[in-house]
Protein backbone atom coordinates (compact mmCIF):
# COMPACT_ATOMS: atom_id res chain seq x y z
CA UNK A 1 0.00 0.00 0.00
CA UNK A 2 1.32 3.88 -0.86
CA UNK A 3 2.68 5.44 1.91
CA UNK A 4 0.82 8.45 0.40
CA UNK A 5 -2.61 6.62 0.42
CA UNK A 6 -5.15 8.84 2.57
CA UNK A 7 -6.11 5.75 4.55
CA UNK A 8 -2.91 4.46 4.87
CA UNK A 9 -1.85 7.84 6.75
CA UNK A 10 -5.26 8.11 8.50
CA UNK A 11 -4.17 4.36 10.12
CA UNK A 12 -1.28 5.26 11.10
CA UNK A 13 -2.13 8.87 12.91
CA UNK A 14 -4.54 6.51 14.89
CA UNK A 15 -1.75 4.16 15.43
CA UNK A 16 0.65 7.09 16.53
CA UNK A 17 -1.81 8.35 18.52
CA UNK A 18 -2.82 5.41 20.41
CA UNK A 19 1.27 5.00 21.31
CA UNK A 20 1.55 8.34 22.40
CA UNK A 21 -1.30 7.78 25.01
CA UNK A 22 -0.10 4.40 26.15
CA UNK A 23 3.36 6.21 27.27
CA UNK A 24 3.25 6.83 30.84
CA UNK A 25 5.36 9.99 30.05
CA UNK A 26 3.91 13.13 29.57
CA UNK A 27 4.34 14.53 25.78
CA UNK A 28 3.60 17.46 23.82
CA UNK A 29 4.18 19.15 20.88
CA UNK A 30 4.45 22.73 20.09
CA UNK A 31 3.98 24.95 17.38
CA UNK A 32 5.86 27.27 15.82
CA UNK A 33 4.03 30.46 17.33
CA UNK A 34 4.50 28.64 20.84
CA UNK A 35 1.06 27.02 21.10
CA UNK A 36 0.10 23.30 22.31
CA UNK A 37 -0.69 21.87 19.12
CA UNK A 38 -1.20 17.90 20.57
CA UNK A 39 -0.26 15.93 23.83
CA UNK A 40 -1.14 12.93 25.20
CA UNK A 41 -3.13 11.14 28.20
CA UNK A 42 0.11 11.46 30.53
CA UNK A 43 0.32 15.16 29.34
CA UNK A 44 -2.77 16.11 29.89
CA UNK A 45 -2.56 14.41 33.78
CA UNK A 46 0.67 16.67 34.32
CA UNK A 47 -0.90 19.69 33.68
CA UNK A 48 -3.95 18.98 35.33
CA UNK A 49 -6.05 20.08 31.92
CA UNK A 50 -7.92 18.52 28.88
CA UNK A 51 -6.68 18.92 25.81
CA UNK A 52 -9.10 21.42 24.21
CA UNK A 53 -7.66 23.53 27.10
CA UNK A 54 -4.25 22.82 26.68
CA UNK A 55 -4.21 24.09 22.81
CA UNK A 56 -5.71 27.31 23.95
CA UNK A 57 -2.11 28.35 25.49
CA UNK A 58 1.13 28.49 24.92
CA UNK A 59 3.46 26.71 26.37
CA UNK A 60 4.74 29.95 28.11
CA UNK A 61 1.60 30.19 29.51
CA UNK A 62 2.15 26.43 31.03
CA UNK A 63 5.89 26.79 32.73
CA UNK A 64 7.25 29.39 35.06
CA UNK A 65 8.39 32.47 34.02
CA UNK A 66 12.04 32.31 32.52
CA UNK A 67 11.72 28.39 32.36
CA UNK A 68 14.90 26.79 30.80
CA UNK A 69 11.91 24.96 28.71
CA UNK A 70 11.52 27.61 26.95
CA UNK A 71 15.34 28.27 26.24
CA UNK A 72 15.10 24.50 25.26
CA UNK A 73 12.57 25.08 22.86
CA UNK A 74 13.92 27.83 20.90
CA UNK A 75 18.02 25.90 20.87
CA UNK A 76 16.29 22.82 19.34
CA UNK A 77 14.52 25.28 16.45
CA UNK A 78 17.54 27.03 15.70
CA UNK A 79 19.90 24.25 15.35
CA UNK A 80 17.91 21.44 14.63
CA UNK A 81 18.93 18.98 17.07
CA UNK A 82 17.56 17.19 19.73
CA UNK A 83 18.80 18.68 23.41
CA UNK A 84 17.97 17.48 26.62
CA UNK A 85 18.54 19.04 30.41
CA UNK A 86 17.88 17.40 33.79
CA UNK A 87 16.39 18.08 36.97
CA UNK A 88 14.20 21.35 35.85
CA UNK A 89 11.90 22.83 38.49
CA UNK A 90 8.57 23.53 36.04
CA UNK A 91 6.14 23.96 39.38
CA UNK A 92 3.47 27.06 38.78
CA UNK A 93 0.64 27.86 40.55
CA UNK A 94 -1.24 25.70 38.17
CA UNK A 95 0.84 22.85 39.11
CA UNK A 96 1.77 23.74 43.08
CA UNK A 97 4.49 22.37 44.72
CA UNK A 98 7.74 21.07 43.23
CA UNK A 99 7.61 19.80 40.20
CA UNK A 100 11.71 18.00 39.20
CA UNK A 101 11.63 16.97 35.82
CA UNK A 102 14.25 15.34 32.86
CA UNK A 103 13.46 17.26 29.83
CA UNK A 104 13.83 15.81 25.97
CA UNK A 105 13.64 18.12 23.79
CA UNK A 106 13.54 17.21 19.63
CA UNK A 107 12.64 19.01 16.33
CA UNK A 108 9.95 17.27 13.93
CA UNK A 109 11.15 16.53 10.75
CA UNK A 110 8.53 16.15 9.08
CA UNK A 111 6.63 19.75 10.34
CA UNK A 112 8.96 22.59 10.17
CA UNK A 113 8.98 24.38 13.31
CA UNK A 114 7.26 22.10 15.67
CA UNK A 115 9.02 21.03 18.22
CA UNK A 116 8.33 17.88 20.81
CA UNK A 117 8.56 17.96 24.14
CA UNK A 118 9.01 14.69 26.60
CA UNK A 119 8.90 15.14 30.18
CA UNK A 120 9.89 12.60 32.71
CA UNK A 121 9.41 13.28 36.38
CA UNK A 122 11.81 12.99 39.04
CA UNK A 123 9.87 14.26 41.99
CA UNK A 124 8.64 11.12 42.92
CA UNK A 125 12.22 9.35 42.43
CA UNK A 126 14.12 11.48 44.27
CA UNK A 127 10.90 11.78 47.37
CA UNK A 128 11.72 7.82 47.73
CA UNK A 129 15.25 8.10 47.51
CA UNK A 130 15.05 10.43 49.84
CA UNK A 131 12.71 7.93 52.11
CA UNK A 132 15.58 5.55 52.03
CA UNK A 133 17.68 8.33 53.51
CA UNK A 134 14.91 8.12 56.46
CA UNK A 135 14.84 4.56 56.71
CA UNK A 136 18.93 4.68 57.00
CA UNK A 137 18.44 7.45 60.01
CA UNK A 138 15.54 5.61 61.41
CA UNK A 139 17.42 2.60 61.93
CA UNK A 140 20.61 4.15 63.95
CA UNK A 141 18.38 5.74 66.14
CA UNK A 142 16.64 1.90 66.24
CA UNK A 143 20.37 1.18 67.25
CA UNK A 144 21.14 3.62 69.67
CA UNK A 145 17.21 3.09 71.34
CA UNK A 146 17.79 -0.24 71.55
CA UNK A 147 20.90 -0.25 73.39
CA UNK A 148 19.65 2.72 75.99
CA UNK A 149 16.55 0.93 76.55
CA UNK A 150 18.31 -2.33 78.02
CA UNK A 151 20.94 -0.30 79.79
CA UNK A 152 18.07 2.00 81.53
CA UNK A 153 15.49 -0.84 81.77
CA UNK A 154 17.74 -3.06 83.96
CA UNK A 155 18.79 -0.47 86.85
CA UNK A 156 15.24 0.75 86.83
CA UNK A 157 14.26 -2.37 87.26
CA UNK A 158 16.44 -3.13 90.95
CA UNK A 159 15.47 0.39 91.88
CA UNK A 160 11.95 -0.37 91.85
CA UNK A 161 12.46 -3.50 93.67
CA UNK A 162 14.22 -1.77 96.04
CA UNK A 163 12.15 0.60 97.03
CA UNK A 164 9.42 -2.09 96.96
CA UNK A 165 11.24 -3.86 99.70
CA UNK A 166 11.69 -0.11 101.99
CA UNK A 167 8.17 0.23 101.78
CA UNK A 168 7.76 -2.97 103.70
CA UNK A 169 10.11 -1.28 106.62
CA UNK A 170 9.58 2.26 106.73
CA UNK A 171 7.32 4.18 108.67
CA UNK A 172 3.52 5.59 107.70
CA UNK A 173 5.35 9.24 107.61
CA UNK A 174 8.33 8.03 104.95
CA UNK A 175 5.44 5.71 102.56
CA UNK A 176 4.69 8.59 100.19
CA UNK A 177 8.48 8.65 99.63
CA UNK A 178 9.06 5.50 98.51
CA UNK A 179 5.91 5.12 96.32
CA UNK A 180 7.38 8.23 94.75
CA UNK A 181 10.24 6.30 93.66
CA UNK A 182 7.87 3.68 92.35
CA UNK A 183 5.55 6.14 90.75
CA UNK A 184 8.59 7.88 88.73
CA UNK A 185 10.42 4.71 87.90
CA UNK A 186 7.08 3.68 86.33
CA UNK A 187 7.14 6.73 84.70
CA UNK A 188 10.50 6.57 83.05
CA UNK A 189 9.95 3.10 81.82
CA UNK A 190 6.68 4.35 80.03
CA UNK A 191 9.20 7.00 78.73
CA UNK A 192 11.61 4.53 77.91
CA UNK A 193 8.78 2.66 76.12
CA UNK A 194 7.92 5.32 73.86
CA UNK A 195 11.43 5.62 72.51
CA UNK A 196 11.74 1.98 71.81
CA UNK A 197 9.44 1.51 70.00
CA UNK A 198 12.34 2.30 67.29
CA UNK A 199 13.80 -1.23 67.77
CA UNK A 200 10.80 -3.22 67.31
CA UNK A 201 11.76 -5.57 64.84
CA UNK A 202 9.41 -7.71 64.78
CA UNK A 203 7.30 -8.73 62.00
CA UNK A 204 4.26 -6.54 60.98
CA UNK A 205 1.06 -8.75 61.27
CA UNK A 206 -0.76 -7.99 58.63
CA UNK A 207 -4.17 -8.60 56.81
CA UNK A 208 -6.68 -7.07 54.49
CA UNK A 209 -7.81 -3.86 55.63
CA UNK A 210 -10.30 -1.30 54.14
CA UNK A 211 -8.31 1.91 54.46
CA UNK A 212 -11.62 4.30 54.40
CA UNK A 213 -13.15 2.15 57.25
CA UNK A 214 -9.82 3.55 59.15
CA UNK A 215 -9.68 7.28 57.75
CA UNK A 216 -13.16 7.51 59.14
CA UNK A 217 -12.47 5.89 62.72
CA UNK A 218 -9.42 8.59 62.54
CA UNK A 219 -11.57 11.62 61.73
CA UNK A 220 -14.12 10.59 64.63
CA UNK A 221 -11.33 10.41 66.90
CA UNK A 222 -9.97 13.52 65.59
CA UNK A 223 -13.46 15.42 65.68
CA UNK A 224 -14.44 14.84 69.01
CA UNK A 225 -10.88 16.12 70.29
CA UNK A 226 -7.89 17.87 68.63
CA UNK A 227 -9.88 18.60 65.65
CA UNK A 228 -13.03 19.67 66.89
CA UNK A 229 -12.75 22.81 65.19
CA UNK A 230 -11.73 21.95 61.79
CA UNK A 231 -13.89 21.05 58.97
CA UNK A 232 -13.18 17.32 57.46
CA UNK A 233 -13.99 16.92 53.29
CA UNK A 234 -13.51 13.25 52.09
CA UNK A 235 -12.27 12.50 48.47
CA UNK A 236 -12.35 8.55 48.52
CA UNK A 237 -12.03 6.16 45.19
CA UNK A 238 -14.82 3.73 46.28
CA UNK A 239 -13.42 0.87 44.19
CA UNK A 240 -9.83 0.69 46.14
CA UNK A 241 -8.81 -2.17 46.97
CA UNK A 242 -7.68 -3.68 50.38
CA UNK A 243 -4.54 -2.28 51.32
CA UNK A 244 -2.48 -5.42 53.02
CA UNK A 245 -1.64 -3.70 56.25
CA UNK A 246 -1.83 -3.78 60.25
CA UNK A 247 -5.46 -1.66 61.03
CA UNK A 248 -4.31 -0.73 64.57
CA UNK A 249 -0.62 0.67 62.59
CA UNK A 250 -2.44 2.46 60.16
CA UNK A 251 -4.58 4.29 62.44
CA UNK A 252 -1.28 5.53 64.29
CA UNK A 253 -0.38 6.52 61.34
CA UNK A 254 -2.98 8.79 59.78
CA UNK A 255 -3.86 9.83 63.69
CA UNK A 256 -0.63 11.05 63.88
CA UNK A 257 -0.76 12.68 60.06
CA UNK A 258 -4.32 14.39 61.40
CA UNK A 259 -3.21 15.53 65.08
CA UNK A 260 0.08 17.56 62.26
CA UNK A 261 -2.31 18.74 60.07
CA UNK A 262 -4.62 20.18 62.79
CA UNK A 263 -1.90 21.47 64.74
CA UNK A 264 -0.54 23.52 61.80
CA UNK A 265 -3.73 24.59 60.83
CA UNK A 266 -3.81 26.23 64.76
CA UNK A 267 -6.73 26.66 67.54
CA UNK A 268 -7.84 30.23 66.08
CA UNK A 269 -7.95 29.15 62.23
CA UNK A 270 -11.95 30.20 61.25
CA UNK A 271 -11.21 28.36 57.88
CA UNK A 272 -9.27 25.19 59.15
CA UNK A 273 -9.94 22.64 56.60
CA UNK A 274 -8.38 19.10 56.30
CA UNK A 275 -9.15 16.53 53.42
CA UNK A 276 -8.29 12.66 53.24
CA UNK A 277 -8.16 11.43 50.39
CA UNK A 278 -7.52 8.11 48.53
CA UNK A 279 -6.99 7.11 44.94
CA UNK A 280 -5.28 4.08 42.65
CA UNK A 281 -2.24 4.70 41.17
CA UNK A 282 -0.98 1.69 38.96
CA UNK A 283 2.52 3.60 37.84
CA UNK A 284 4.02 3.78 41.10
CA UNK A 285 6.90 0.97 42.02
CA UNK A 286 10.10 0.82 43.68
CA UNK A 287 13.08 -0.05 43.54
CA UNK A 288 14.64 -1.56 47.12
CA UNK A 289 18.23 -1.26 47.36
CA UNK A 290 20.11 -4.69 47.89
CA UNK A 291 17.79 -6.45 45.54
CA UNK A 292 16.48 -6.14 42.10
CA UNK A 293 12.54 -6.99 43.16
CA UNK A 294 10.47 -3.79 42.18
CA UNK A 295 7.73 -3.42 44.63
CA UNK A 296 4.57 -1.99 43.26
CA UNK A 297 2.68 1.02 45.35
CA UNK A 298 -0.38 2.00 43.81
CA UNK A 299 -2.29 2.70 46.75
CA UNK A 300 -2.30 6.49 47.57
CA UNK A 301 -3.71 7.73 50.63
CA UNK A 302 -3.34 11.57 51.53
CA UNK A 303 -3.66 13.95 54.10
CA UNK A 304 -4.20 17.89 52.78
CA UNK A 305 -4.34 20.42 55.04
CA UNK A 306 -4.80 24.47 54.52
CA UNK A 307 -2.49 25.46 57.27
CA UNK A 308 0.82 27.79 56.83
CA UNK A 309 2.71 24.89 55.20
CA UNK A 310 6.05 23.70 56.49
CA UNK A 311 9.97 25.79 56.20
CA UNK A 312 11.81 24.97 53.34
CA UNK A 313 14.97 24.05 55.38
CA UNK A 314 13.01 21.56 57.24
CA UNK A 315 10.50 19.78 54.17
CA UNK A 316 13.75 17.19 53.08
CA UNK A 317 14.33 16.39 56.97
CA UNK A 318 10.56 16.26 57.83
CA UNK A 319 10.82 12.55 58.87
CA UNK A 320 14.14 12.22 60.57
CA UNK A 321 14.12 11.36 63.84
CA UNK A 322 14.09 15.05 66.21
CA UNK A 323 13.05 16.97 63.62
CA UNK A 324 9.81 19.28 64.02
CA UNK A 325 8.58 22.65 63.78
CA UNK A 326 6.68 22.65 66.40
CA UNK A 327 8.27 24.34 69.53
CA UNK A 328 6.85 21.68 72.23
CA UNK A 329 7.30 18.61 69.68
CA UNK A 330 9.69 16.22 70.53
CA UNK A 331 9.85 15.00 66.43
CA UNK A 332 9.05 11.31 66.73
CA UNK A 333 5.81 11.70 65.70
CA UNK A 334 6.75 11.43 62.01
CA UNK A 335 9.71 9.88 62.35
CA UNK A 336 7.72 6.76 63.51
CA UNK A 337 5.30 7.29 60.60
CA UNK A 338 7.79 6.63 58.42
CA UNK A 339 8.94 3.60 60.07
CA UNK A 340 5.91 2.33 60.04
CA UNK A 341 4.46 2.56 56.65
CA UNK A 342 8.58 1.48 55.94
CA UNK A 343 7.57 -1.56 57.84
CA UNK A 344 4.87 -1.89 55.37
CA UNK A 345 6.69 -2.18 52.47
CA UNK A 346 5.23 1.80 51.33
CA UNK A 347 6.80 5.31 51.18
CA UNK A 348 5.47 8.53 53.00
CA UNK A 349 6.59 12.10 51.64
CA UNK A 350 5.95 15.70 51.86
CA UNK A 351 4.78 18.25 49.63
CA UNK A 352 4.31 21.59 50.81
CA UNK A 353 3.02 24.98 49.88
CA UNK A 354 1.20 27.87 51.91
CA UNK A 355 -2.28 26.95 52.86
CA UNK A 356 -1.57 23.16 50.65
CA UNK A 357 0.30 20.97 52.48
CA UNK A 358 0.25 17.10 51.41
CA UNK A 359 1.54 13.99 53.13
CA UNK A 360 1.19 11.38 50.71
CA UNK A 361 1.41 7.84 51.47
CA UNK A 362 2.09 4.56 48.87
CA UNK A 363 1.49 1.57 50.13
CA UNK A 364 1.26 -2.13 48.35
CA UNK A 365 -2.62 -3.76 47.74
CA UNK A 366 -3.70 -6.78 49.05
CA UNK A 367 -3.21 -9.53 46.65
CA UNK A 368 -4.02 -12.96 48.36
CA UNK A 369 -2.40 -14.60 50.47
CA UNK A 370 0.66 -16.09 48.45
CA UNK A 371 0.64 -12.31 47.18
CA UNK A 372 0.68 -11.09 50.59
CA UNK A 373 3.15 -12.92 51.49
CA UNK A 374 5.89 -11.99 49.48
CA UNK A 375 4.93 -8.11 49.38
Amino acid sequence: MNSLDPQARMARSRVCEAVLDALPLPVIVIGENGRVIDANVAAESFFEASMPVLRRHTLGDLVPFGSPLLVLVDQVRSRGAPVNEYRVDLGTPRNPGERIVDLHVAPVPERPGQVVVMLQERTIADKMDRQLTHRGAARSVIALSAMLAHEIKNPLSGIRGAAQLLEQSVSDDDRPLTQLIRTETDRIVSLVDRVDVFAEERSVDRAPVNIHAVLDHVKRLAQSGFARHIRFVEDYDPSLPPVFASRDQLVQVFLNLVKNAAEAIGEGAIDGEIQLATAFRPGVRLSLRGGNARVALPLEFCVRDNGPGVPDDLLAHLFDPFVTTKPSGSGLGLALVAKIVGDHGGVVECESAPRRTVLRVLMPKYAGNDAGRAA
